[in-house]
């Protein structure tokens, strides 16, 4: 259910780049963060590497990679220990995909209340006291 923003910066280039990424992001974020690929979103998009800057520099300059990845998740449904091996697992992957990373590479786990928080019309808490209750999911 989470969803995913993903800017990166690369020299690599390739057809199926942004689907590779999409697809790493969505199986790590399963494996590691217990998330249903099935309702995960995921929006991927490019910025020039003249664009992106860190350290004062342009990571064309540097000929460096990069990326900023944004998942919203439900409060409270990852451990600690768990954001921390997503993030250390996603550094290496992207690292294989984009290539050399910028140490100024971000990943962030917005963590949003289950009530302010959904899908198809239905917040999260609603999801889970339905399932609870075993009652059919009705839009409030």
């Amino acid at each position: 259910m989470p969803l995913i923003t993903v800017a990166y910066t690369s020299s690599r280039q390739s057809p199926s780049l942004k689907a590779d990424i999409a697809s790493a992001v969505s199986d790590l974020t399963a494996k590691i963060l217990h998330k249903d690929p099935k309702v995960t979103a995921i929006i991927v998009k490019s910025v020039d590497a003249n664009d992106w800057f860190a350290g004062g520099k342009s990571l064309a300059e540097q000929k460096l990679a990069s990326y900023w990845i944004d998942i919203h998740v439900s409060e409270g449904t990852n451990t600690k220990d768990e954001k921390a091996a997503y993030l250390a697992a996603m550094f290496k992957r992207m690292a294989e995909i984009l290539g050399p990373l910028h140490p100024e590479t971000y990943l962030h786990v917005d963590e949003v209340k289950g009530d302010a928080y959904g899908f198809g019309g239905l917040t999260q808490e609603r999801r889970y006291i339905a399932g609870k209750l075993e009652v059919a999911l009705q839009a409030a």
